[in-house]
């Protein structure tokens, strides 16, 4: 069965909290979506702010492929002309073959924040509508607050999306504007709904994620008679977010035989959904289901024993199939198949009778004890087994560093580090100044090691986590460290751990540098 997508990142998303759009970003998005096969791609209102009447300008010059770009607007204002609307002509002038409406379902918002009449409501959608369809658009009307509005009055419900469909709209949307409905009651409104529309009026379902069902209560949506799902391609949105599309493209097409988008764009869907995120400015949630980094990472012993020897006992679908990648979290709770198969994607084969798996299983849980977690930290973990199993040596040596923290306050705050390496038989002294000490040491020990390894200048800092974890004792607590690294093309994490920060960081820093050099195969000055 054939299920049409809008996906309303570019303006449902753009209501989320700390996520802005450059109109860039917003070509980005929408060529993305396009290539992925997005039927919609709702841009937002053009009337609204200079930032998208110039995003529908440049957007005129994209090939969209067979997606839809759509502008999103409102019914006419109360006692007012659609004809004479400003907000309507925008729509108009935004060159679109589809335009989205939104109108008021819900009696209690006609009378309380609309403040007018019921049948002034209804004048407002049938006159939009008929305007637009006029000038030859294709309506897709959103019945705001619809499901809450069924509730509390279902027959003026049912009459604002019958008068739109009477009026020409092409698409009728019951949104759960509040975000509060359950599935079963979804499932029943949109039926009774299909019950009151001719069949050649699509039905479609718009749900926020207020309750954490936005996902469940579109496909409830689906099995009421909806064939037009909105949302999010990663679930942003006004505040708890709008149904996930990602999510749903694997529940419906994958796993329930429908079809939303090309099949072949499946596999691009983790692809996808990073894009996305990154675009935002935010981290993809990595338990996301499908596309997010734990989707298909299995930490238990007892799970990754089994997923290793069966894949469907842990797994409900091959991650490949969705563009994922299976992993093993690493922590005290590994066995000893999750720790041969981790090892194995860094080209060593080893055998689990092998007593180095035994020294490796004990070292990482005596480090953790200690408050290191390799769990997040894959390229520490890497850099600990190749230790362990004596194939490794360490690049260079820190033979002394010293560290001076400005007297001025606040979080800009400069300091000051003095290195002291040491690589083969050659010393090499370097200072530098960053903000604070973990940047400080950070910039004069790679600039001290770029005299023996240049390619460390590729290399920078992404991110810097603490967390200070109370080991129990009287006075003592441990400082655990995470360190982000990227050198352009991939980026990797190390951690460290010490009741001294600076230990702890330290310890990080020089992980991630070995790890930088280990993976270029750079010459080993030591050898």
């Amino acid at each position: 069965m054939r299920i049409d997508l809008l996906d309303s990142t570019l303006r449902d998303g753009a209501q989320s909290q700390n996520i802005s759009f450059s109109v860039e970003d917003k070509l980005n998005i929408a060529k993305a979506l396009s290539s992925f096969g997005i039927k919609f791609i709702e841009a937002g209102n053009p009337a609204s702010n200079p930032k998208d009447a110039e995003f529908f300008d440049a957007v005129l010059g994209l090939d969209l492929g067979t997606s839809k770009l759509v502008p999103f607007g409102s019914t006419c204002r109360k006692n007012t002309k659609a004809e004479n609307d400003t907000g309507l002509s925008a729509l108009i002038d935004a060159q679109t073959e589809y335009v989205s409406i939104f109108g008021k379902s819900s009696s209690l918002h006609v009378e309380k924040i609309l403040e007018t009449t019921r049948e002034e409501n209804l004048r407002m959608i049938c006159d939009t509508i008929e305007f637009l369809t006029g000038k030859d658009k294709k309506v897709l009307f959103d019945a705001e607050h619809f499901f809450d509005g069924y509730k509390l009055d279902s027959e003026y419900a049912l009459e604002t999306i019958t008068a739109a469909a009477k009026s020409g709209a092409v698409a009728v949307i019951l949104c759960d504007t509040n975000g509060g409905a359950f599935p079963d009651f979804v499932r029943k409104a949109t039926e009774a709904a299909r019950e009151a529309l001719p069949d050649n009026v699509t039905i479609g379902v718009h749900c926020h994620n207020d309750c954490g069902l936005a996902v469940a209560n579109s496909m409830s949506a689906v099995d009421g008679g909806a064939r037009h799902i909105q949302g999010t391609f990663i679930g942003i949105g006004e505040r708890c977010g709008n149904a996930n599309l990602s999510t749903l493209i694997g529940n419906l097409q994958l796993k329930g035989g429908h079809e939303l988008v090309p099949q072949e764009s499946v596999a691009r869907l983790t692809e996808t959904a990073y894009f996305t995120a990154e675009t935002c400015n935010i981290k993809l949630p990595a338990f996301l289901p499908y596309v997010g980094a734990g989707a298909f990472t299995h930490k238990a012993g007892m799970h990754a024993d089994g997923v290793i020897k069966l894949r469907s006992s842990f797994e409900h679908i091959e991650p490949e199939a969705v563009g994922n990648r299976r992993d093993f979290a690493l922590s005290e709770l590994s066995g000893r198949h999750s720790l041969i198969e981790k090892i194995s994607h860094f080209g060593i084969s080893i055998d689990k009778n092998s007593p180095e798996i035994a020294v490796i299983i004990d070292k990482l849980k005596r480090l953790e004890k200690r408050g290191y977690v390799f769990e997040a930290a894959h390229a520490s973990f890497e850099l600990m087994a190749l230790r362990e199993l004596k194939m490794f040596e360490p690049f260079f040596e820190i033979a002394d560093y010293k560290l001076i923290e400005s007297q001025t306050s606040g979080v800009n705050a400069l300091a000051n580090a003095m290195i002291k390496v040491k690589v083969g038989d050659r010393y090499e002294i370097t200072a530098d100044e960053g903000q604070g000490p973990v940047n400080a040491m950070d910039k004069a020990l790679r600039k001290a090691l770029e005299v023996f390894y240049p390619v460390l200048s590729k290399m920078h800092l992404v991110d810097y986590k603490v967390r200070v974890i109370d080991s129990g004792a009287s006075t003592a607590a441990i400082t655990r460290v995470l360190i982000e690294s990227s050198d352009g093309k991939r980026t990797w994490t190390t951690t460290g751990a010490s009741e001294d920060i600076i230990s702890a960081s330290m310890t990080a820093l020089i992980d991630s540098i070995e790890y930088m050099l280990h993976k270029n195969n750079v010459y080993n000055y030591m050898k």
